[in-house]
């Protein structure tokens, strides 16, 4: 058999398996469905990065997705909830794919028009809206404010009360700034809530974390990192709120004078440099508003990397380790890393709390941990696969409008690779999913 035909017999045998799957097999309390998409690009995580945190969005009983196509074309669709084919459209715009911080965001704000942001590596904004409420026609290239966006970096849409959040890092790893803007749906323009809220002062940068909640609050986290290399990660910080960006507090309800510093921050956690501590993680508030922060770090008795969970109980910040593993490794060097394990994502509901993996020792598939009370100490937390198939270096990215909305979860999905230090490694194109848990 030639290359062509062996590439065809596996996806053939990949596709039987997901239609398999597919049937909504039940596992204990949850079942789950894994939908197709379309192919996308795999050859670099740009698709499936823990940092792109809105690959999905849903407004109006509609949800969207995005993602880079085989070519590198940033790539939409959209399909109603009660529905599942999806209708694709390829738009006018590419990628540089090859390196995966160039990932896209998307958000629809309260008049249905598709805000969407790509293809960012310290480099100049690169945004668009679509051309109509929910239509997946992009406009020209536009400015936001016009501010401090030559050098954009991990851009993040966030729905707040009626309106949107936009923030992103100017500047570059380890001498970088998070700036904040507000879009004001009446006049269909953005405007500048924050132009240095954590200031990095030139020396480094916050890699940050960030939610809204019901009850109108933003909270972000963040760990300090002193210059490109992921070794100089440290500390677990925090930030919130009340008053949609303007002001912000520590979580004793001190204020904080702006911006915010290595000297004034609020260090929730400690925790020393090459401790294995990963950046831009997850975090999620309770219906209480209480914060949770889920990431992974070595404690100084082990050398493996473990998940644990960083919470507020209402009055004082503890933690909670998640995993059990056994596999060693050790982050070091700049770029995009490839690591036996993915940043996690954290739901919480009531008491339950579901944290959304990937681990090469279990066998590289999506998974996730659970457990039925996670604001007890050791709370006890059960791990399940959630396909039935390898994704190397896919990260978990969650429908948040979804879930916030509707309690529903429903990931995206892709088998990507990821040379370790921004390398590429040569992939056909992959299956685009969307994994849903009812």
């Amino acid at each position: 058999m030639n290359k062509t035909e062996i590439y065809l017999l596996l996806s053939i045998v990949m596709l039987l398996l997901i239609c398999a799957y597919s049937i909504c097999l039940k596992r204990g309390e949850k079942s789950f469905q894994l939908l197709y998409v379309s192919d996308g690009y795999a050859s670099t995580s740009v698709n499936t990065a823990a940092f792109r945190r809105d690959a999905l969005c849903t407004k109006e009983g509609k949800e969207y997705i995005s993602f880079y196509d085989k070519d590198g074309y940033l790539t939409l669709g959209e399909r109603f909830l009660k529905d599942t084919a999806w209708s694709i459209q390829k738009t006018q715009y590419k990628g540089e794919v090859t390196d995966a911080h160039r990932t896209i965001s998307i958000a629809v704000d309260d008049s249905g028009y598709l805000h969407v942001a790509f293809n960012h590596h310290d480099s100049p904004l690169s945004y668009t809206r679509s051309v109509e409420p929910y239509s997946l026609q992009l406009d020209t290239l536009m400015p936001m404010t016009g501010m401090r966006e030559k050098r954009v970096t991990y851009p993040e849409f966030y729905p707040m009360d009626t309106t949107l959040l936009f923030v992103y890092r100017d500047g570059a790893s380890g001498r970088g700034s998070m700036v904040m803007n507000r879009y004001n749906l009446k006049e269909k323009n953005w405007e500048r809530v924050q132009s240095n809220l954590i200031d990095g002062e030139g020396e480094r940068s916050a890699y940050w974390q960030m939610c809204t909640s019901r009850q109108g609050t933003i909270h972000v986290s963040w760990v300090w990192r002193e210059s490109w290399l992921v070794e100089t990660n440290h500390d677990m910080c925090y930030a919130c709120s009340h008053d949609g960006g303007k002001t912000w507090k520590k979580s004793d309800g001190t204020d904080y004078e702006l911006p915010i510093t290595l000297e004034n921050a609020e260090k929730i956690w400690e925790i020393p440099q090459s401790s294995e501590l990963i950046n831009q993680t997850s975090m999620t508030v309770d219906g209480d508003d209480n914060p949770y922060i889920a990431t992974y770090w070595c404690d100084k008795k082990s050398d493996v990397p473990q998940y644990k969970i960083i919470y507020k109980d209402g009055e004082e910040w503890k933690m909670q380790q998640v995993s059990n593993r056994k596999q060693e490794f050790s982050l070091s060097g700049g770029g995009t890393k490839m690591i036996p394990i993915a940043r996690p994502k954290l739901l919480v509901k009531d008491k339950k709390a579901w944290l959304f993996v990937r681990e090469e020792e279990y066998g590289g598939m999506a998974a996730m941990y659970c457990t039925k009370d996670i604001k007890v100490n050791n709370a006890r937390w059960k791990r399940k696969d959630l396909t039935s198939f390898a994704v190397n270096a896919w990260e978990p990215i969650i429908d948040y409008t979804l879930w916030q909305e509707k309690g529903k979860i429903v990931m995206f999905v892709e088998n990507t690779m990821q040379g370790d230090g921004e390398k590429v490694v040569e992939n056909e194109a992959q299956g685009v999913y969307v994994l849903m848990m009812e």
